[in-house]
């Protein structure tokens, strides 16, 4: 998970949609439809046993093994098993359900109940409801981590900091909850109130947050100017929600205009988000190369490459810790692969892992893994990360005195050496010119 000594404690439809995030992204996903068939060969009429039978079938057609948990033979036993029992209703099939995917340990491969299938829709749609936090399930503890709290929200303003270990909400102990669960109990009405018992190292701290209406900017810009006089252009990238790509265009294009000589593009805890934004925000970076390719079970691989139409091809750097995950990892590892930026930082999550979001015939959801993720040079980073190219850490004193508003500024130290590492890139590209 996130170091604390990073920064993280400050940054903070269609048939088939692809994620590549540590935490519930969001979609509008139709419900498809199957023609299946139950364990005696008899079409499945009965609701709860054809959403359990549909899960089933998604898995048994379409999922990647990352763990060596999933065997065919078992698969095959455990839908005999399940489609022979009983369920008083859909409470106790989707408890089966749930059951059957957690005997894949995959935390990646989730089962949502219509009220959580529809809640996922807020994460990429660029607003959401709560106090600003992004959560994952740590796969080896079993505890509530906070990935990052995001930027201007009731988390990040009350210290919200990356790695903080949930142990409760409004009094009641987070052990053996889901993510799910969570987001449950932490997300309410505007103006409501929501108690978080967070242990930071070995401490327990007791944070009160009044949930607010929450709009997510996936971008932040800013022209600044270097000791040399240089004009930088600073872009932060949150995550890649529905607005990211759009919004990276924009600031690229407005600093341009602005006379940006290069770029530092900061993917600090930014946790991921959607497949297609990362390829798409890669190409307007990238001129020519591969992006990225996905491999199936079946060993398929679909190579997305860049299309000529990067808006500039002036110097950049690239701020990474880790807490860029997935879709950064994409980003990050197809411009420093292809020569078209260093890396400065920390080695980011490593989470190598593509999801499909699937809806389900009662108005339920899941996601499923169904492919690995590889670098240009065929590089699996799957709980390996990217590592940089200069090694960059936030000292604890600096943390201590760090603020939101310090990011991209000379009082932010990782800044500071990609600044300087930029500077001699802009020297060497006005004399090649």
């Amino acid at each position: 998970m996130p170091s604390a000594k990073g920064l993280r404690g400050l940054l903070r439809s269609t048939p088939l949609l692809l994620m590549l995030g540590l935490g519930s992204m969001a979609v509008s996903v139709a419900a498809p439809s199957f023609g299946l068939r139950g364990a005696t060969g008899g079409a499945i009429t009965d609701s709860p046993k054809e959403v359990i039978d549909q899960v089933w079938q998604i898995v048994y057609r379409d999922y990647l093994d990352s763990t060596g948990r999933y065997s065919d033979g078992r698969w095959r036993q455990l839908r005999k098993d399940l489609l022979r029992k009983s369920y008083g209703g859909e409470e106790e099939s989707y408890e089966a359900i749930r059951g059957m995917l957690d005997s894949l340990d995959d935390p990646y491969t989730r089962f949502l109940d219509p009220k959580e299938f529809k809640e996922m829709r807020i994460d990429t749609s660029g607003e959401l409801m709560g106090v600003g936090i992004q959560i994952s399930l740590d796969k080896v503890t079993k505890n509530l981590i906070v990935v990052s709290p995001i930027e201007g929200t009731p988390a990040s303003r009350a210290g919200v900091q990356s790695k903080d270990i949930i142990v409760s909400i409004d009094g009641k102990s987070t052990k053996g909850m889901t993510t799910e669960d969570a987001v449950k109990l932490i997300r309410g009405p505007e103006g409501t109130k929501v108690i978080l018992g967070l242990r930071r190292k070995d401490d327990v701290l007791t944070i009160p947050l009044t949930r607010a209406r929450i709009e997510i900017n996936a971008v932040k810009s800013a022209l600044n100017t270097s000791t040399d006089g240089s004009k930088i252009g600073y872009i932060r990238l949150k995550q890649f929600n529905a607005n990211a790509s759009r919004e990276m265009r924009n600031a690229i294009q407005e600093l341009e205009e602005q006379g940006a000589a290069g770029y530092v593009l900061d993917l600090r805890s930014n946790p991921g988000g959607l497949l297609e934004a990362s390829v798409d925000i890669a190409r307007q970076w990238l001129n020519e190369g591969v992006i990225v390719s996905t491999r199936t079970r079946e060993g398929i691989r679909d190579v997305r490459r860049a299309t000529g139409s990067a808006i500039t091809d002036k110097p950049m750097v690239v701020l990474i810790d880790q807490g860029s995950a997935s879709a950064s990892e994409i980003v990050s590892g197809a411009l420093q692969e292809n020569d078209r930026a260093q890396l400065v930082g920390q080695t980011t999550f490593g989470k190598g892992l593509v999801q499909a979001v699937r809806g389900l015939a009662d108005g339920s959801g899941m996601t499923v893994t169904i492919a690995k993720y590889l670098t240009p040079n065929g590089t699996d980073i799957h709980k390996h990360g990217i590592k940089p190219d200069i090694e960059a850490e936030v000292s604890e004193k600096d943390m201590e005195n760090m603020k939101i508003e310090h990011l991209g500024t000379i009082k932010d130290s990782q800044y500071r050496i990609a600044e300087k590492i930029l500077i001699k890139h802009i020297t060497k590209f006005d004399l090649l010119r």
